[in-house]
């Protein structure tokens, strides 16, 4: 048996051989070479082309009326609306474009496929088209900048509101502490030749004003409706001070003090009733649940926004949006600073 097998496989190896050498001298009698595209194998191209680019931009339009609701909810600060009004008509800009010039590219494969017959023209240089292909994008350009300056001049125009709060948030790898300017809503002088255990923001211990200041971790509380001023420092390296829900992002930067404010419009309980992020947090925690982890709710954070090094992705803050009362009773409770730094040493 294993000998018919060996003789039927030599045989099978000869009757294959002869197959393509058939083959060979087939494709030699032709007249036109079988690598060379034939008129209906381009036609045939050009309609593919055609029905890739209906395909295309269908399947682009569905990604995003099914997963648009995965992006971030609704600004929570009076100037993000204009980010995100701003954000809207770029993307309008954007998508015609997209949309414009895949349909013309596909288009024209399919309208001028090749022919024998046909012969494309060539010509170096259109004045008309380079006017047309300069000129518009220019006027594109000069809409999204001219708005995006305008509303950059109103976002950080310098704040008018004498009783604005303060926060002024440091960071370092890889955590955020923040302080409160206190009851004469002034901070006091910072000297980094002052940073121990217990004065990790290097706050200068000579200064009065320095007293009042709160210092606090985990989290901040902030008033909804209530303008507030945040300035921002460094102790090592660069990072980004990343308010993602209220459209603010600020570089805080070793030896330089950097600034941001905003309003805060929407509180922490009202933006948890948002039915965008009811739906987010549902499927969050389905996953969750999955690998059997505790389920959690939607929170405001901070976050840095440069890659700062191995735990930058744990570099993060919860910003708590609430009442004026709520927030004035939360403040209450806080220690001030020299009383904090008092009460540790007793």
């Amino acid at each position: 048996m294993t000998l018919l097998y060996i003789l039927a496989f030599v045989l099978l190896c000869v009757a294959l051989g002869y197959l393509f050498r058939v083959i060979e001298l087939s494709r030699e009698l032709k007249t036109e070479k079988e690598w060379v595209p034939t008129e209906s194998d381009n036609r045939m191209m050009g309609r593919f082309f055609l029905v890739f680019v209906f395909v295309f931009i269908t399947w682009s339009l569905y990604q995003i009326y099914q997963y648009g609701y995965k992006c971030l909810p609704k600004s929570a600060s009076e100037h993000g609306l204009k980010v995100d009004e701003l954000m809207k008509y770029n993307m309008y800009i954007i998508w015609f474009v997209f949309v414009a010039t895949n349909f013309v590219l596909f288009y024209f494969a399919w309208k001028y496929y090749g022919k024998k017959d046909r012969k494309a023209v060539f010509f170096a240089h259109d004045n008309k088209l380079e006017m047309l292909w300069t000129v518009v994008p220019a006027l594109v350009l000069a809409f999204i900048i001219i708005f995006g300056l305008k509303y950059w001049n109103e976002i950080m125009d310098k704040s008018t509101d004498e009783k604005a709060i303060k926060i002024e948030l440091y960071s370092k790898q890889f955590d955020w502490t923040a302080r409160y300017a206190g009851v004469d809503n002034a901070f006091g002088l910072d000297d980094y030749t002052q940073i121990d255990g217990g004065n990790s923001m290097g706050l200068d211990t000579t200064d009065k004003k320095c007293f009042d200041d709160i210092i606090v971790k985990n989290e901040i509380h902030i008033p909804v409706g209530k303008e507030v001023d945040f300035q921002f420092r460094s102790r090592d390296v660069i990072h980004s001070a990343f308010f993602p829900h209220f459209r603010a992002q600020m570089n805080c930067v070793p030896g330089q003090v950097t600034k941001f404010r905003f309003t805060p419009t929407i509180t922490t309980a009202e933006m948890r009733k948002d039915e965008q992020v009811i739906r987010n947090m549902k499927e969050i925690n389905a996953i969750r649940a999955a690998k059997g982890e505790d389920p959690f709710e939607f929170d405001y954070v901070l976050i840095c926004n440069k890659i700062c090094g191995v735990s930058h992705f744990n570099m993060q803050m919860k910003i708590i949006v609430e009442s004026e009362k709520d927030y004035k009773a939360w403040l209450a409770k806080q220690k001030a600073y020299k009383t904090a730094v008092v009460a540790e040493k007793n």
